[in-house]
């Protein structure tokens, strides 16, 4: 992405003069340098260098009697889905900019690229290449806060056809040799930079120091961001009257640290001329989901954290969560270089865990071919049994999504685990087989019933309806007993969807500690013929599934088949380890049929060839 076409340029123009201009305007040095007639190609260190050039030297800059022209150089095949929008307001709502985005079609994807420049910069992957090509054409020159964007393709690798032997023209020479290129923003391009997943930190500031962290005008938050590099939103008209307001900070690690400092000091400053005796702590806001790991087994990093920063660390009760507000609060009290040392070994740890349900969800999407995760409105271990709305800290929901969302990391394929599902989230194709209906038994603990049943039977009615299954709770086996069975008929996605919603009403409704994970019992029937399959050679094949899943499965040994000759496989660990055993002996019982059926077909065929 670091590859700039250069036009417009003299016929007298030489490398030397621009690598001379390059120098005269504090740029990187250009790693390459290919000089045409009236054009050139070059190439820049990284991303950042690139966008400065292009801010500082296009329109802008005279060569030898001409105005110079700088872009990107993109390839007409990869000219594609993919933009990059600059000249952004600084100060402007990712909610206002998702919204005019979205006015030229579907959004997959929205990154903050961290500049040099005091103004935004986005790159954005829109659904198609004509949304793209029109979103270029309305936004190019777009006026907003008297600034005026500036759109370019970026190079879009997928939209790259199969690679074939290079075919030679006629006088030897390749169709890939770069003499063969014409005038005009093409070239090519090496592998586009890794995306990282934006993790914004979350804070809490009294509301009485926001005015001094926006400063006049806005000075003082301008230098905050400009400084650190970072896409500081106050969202100040949040819950009028409120005493605190978050702020959300979107950066790498070391810039969101940077502006948490500037930030608490601002306010330190603030409270000081104002002659506040109150300590001001560093309040850090974390999705519910983040926080057991936070914590750890009995307490143990944070006591760490504790120990090696010399703070206190103390964190909101779960009865303060709301269904619309699933964050709780961090509270650090300390110096503030003990406060920010803290902040920096918190968010290590939360950053930890989110890559790590990234990383669970991605393992999660091949399981079942052509699910949507983000459609579904469940979530990992530990998050509300409903996606909490994409308005103010716990307000009542908006009627559009497309409001503020702190884990809306603008990454469509996990705003769903986080967040209300975007509007571009890919509605699931139905294959034009119908998915075979499953049976699961799902054991919870017998005081939850009441919880998962509702109020006159509205929340089991709610949740079958939502999930498409048939959900029912078998009748207790004796007065006594711990747990009881939730019967659940389905397709593979009605499953996903009534078992997610199942383990998250149980954390919800705290019949699980803040620290303890939602580990749940679940058996599936599978036929008699496939149980040893299920097991492998001196259980092999049921030890492999236990690595590769995280759950417990045991095949009972000395069961009698049922009238439908099956039997009883046991599972147990969080949702997502249950699902992947379910998924994977759903498969196993898959291959079995086939070999059976393939064997009756050759059964039934011998006798005909026989004779």
């Amino acid at each position: 992405m670091n590859k700039l076409y250069v036009g417009n340029l003299s016929p007298s123009v030489t490398v030397e003069d621009l690598k001379e201009l390059f120098g005269e305007r504090k740029l990187p040095v250009a790693d390459q340098v290919l000089l045409k007639s009236g054009y050139a190609f070059v190439d820049f260190p990284d991303q950042n260098s690139a966008i400065k050039a292009i801010e500082t030297l296009s329109g802008k800059v005279e060569l030898h009697g001409k105005v110079i022209e700088v872009d990107y150089s993109v390839p007409k095949k990869l000219r594609s889905r993919k933009i990059q929008i600059r000249n952004i307001p600084p100060h402007l709502q990712w909610e206002v900019l998702d919204g005019l985005l979205a006015q030229y079609g579907t959004v997959e994807n929205v990154e903050q690229v961290n500049t040099d420049t005091e103004t935004a910069v986005v790159n954005v992957t829109y659904a198609t290449k004509e949304e793209a090509k029109e979103a270029i054409e309305k936004l190019t020159g777009h006026q907003l806060d008297d600034y005026s964007f500036k759109v370019s393709y970026i190079v879009d690798m997928d939209a790259a056809p199969p690679e074939q032997a290079p075919r030679t023209r006629r006088g030897g020479r390749s169709s890939r040799d770069p003499g063969g290129c014409q005038a005009g923003p093409s070239g090519d391009f090496g592998a586009p930079r890794t995306r990282q997943h934006d993790f914004p930190l979350r804070m809490l500031v009294p509301t009485q120091f926001v005015g001094a962290i926006i400063g006049k005008e806005g000075l003082t938050i301008k230098n905050v961001t400009k400084q650190t590099q970072s896409k500081v939103d106050i969202h100040r008209k949040e819950n009028a009257g409120a005493a605190e307001k978050p702020i959300t900070i979107h950066s790498t690690p070391d810039g969101c640290s940077s502006a948490c400092r500037m930030i608490l000091d601002i306010m330190q400053k603030e409270a000081s001329e104002t002659k506040t005796t109150e300590d001001i702590p560093l309040k850090i806001l974390a999705h519910n989901s983040l926080v057991g790991r936070l914590i750890g087994k009995e307490g143990r990093n944070l006591k760490k954290i504790e120990e090696e920063t010399g703070t206190k660390i103390g964190i909101s009760s779960l009865q303060e969560l709301t269904l619309y507000n699933p964050e709780r609060t961090i509270m650090v009290k300390g110096s503030l270089e003990a406060s920010c040392k803290a902040e920096v070994e918190i968010m290590k740890k939360l950053r930890e865990a989110y890559e790590n349900d990234i990383a669970a969800v991605n393992q999660q999407s091949n399981l079942i071919p052509g699910l949507n995760l983000n459609a579904l409105g469940i979530f990992s271990s530990g998050l509300p049994v409903l996606p909490p709305a994409a308005g103010p800290r716990g307000a009542a929901p908006p009627m559009s999504p497309a409001g503020y969302n702190p884990f809306f990391s603008h990454s469509s394929h996990l705003s769903g685990l986080y967040g209300v599902p975007p509007a571009s989230a890919i509605t699931h194709q139905h294959s034009q087989q119908a998915p075979e209906q499953e049976v699961v038994y799902l054991f919870i603990p017998t005081q939850a019933v009441g919880a998962l049943i509702g109020k006159k039977g509205q929340h089991i009615k709610q949740l079958a309806h939502f999930a498409g299954a048939s959900i029912k709770i078998a009748p207790a086996e004796g007065p006594d007993v711990s747990e009881r069975m939730v019967v659940i008929t389905g397709t593979p996605e009605s499953q996903f969807k009534a078992q997610g919603r199942i383990f998250g009403k149980l954390k919800e409704e705290n019949f699980f500690s803040g620290k303890e994970e939602v580990k749940l019992e679940t058996h599936i029937k599978v036929p008699s013929t496939a149980a040893g399959r299920v097991i492998g050679k001196g259980g092999k094949t049921v030890n492999e599934l236990q690595n590769l899943t995280s759950a417990e499965v045991i095949v009972p040994r000395d069961q009698t088949p049922d009238e439908n000759d099956e039997v009883f496989v046991k599972i147990s660990g969080h949702f997502f380890a249950s699902q992947t055993a379910q998924r994977k002996i759903r498969e196993i019982i898959q291959q079995v049929k086939q070999q059976e059926q393939k064997h009756q077909q050759g059964g039934a065929a011998s006798p005909h060839h026989s004779k």
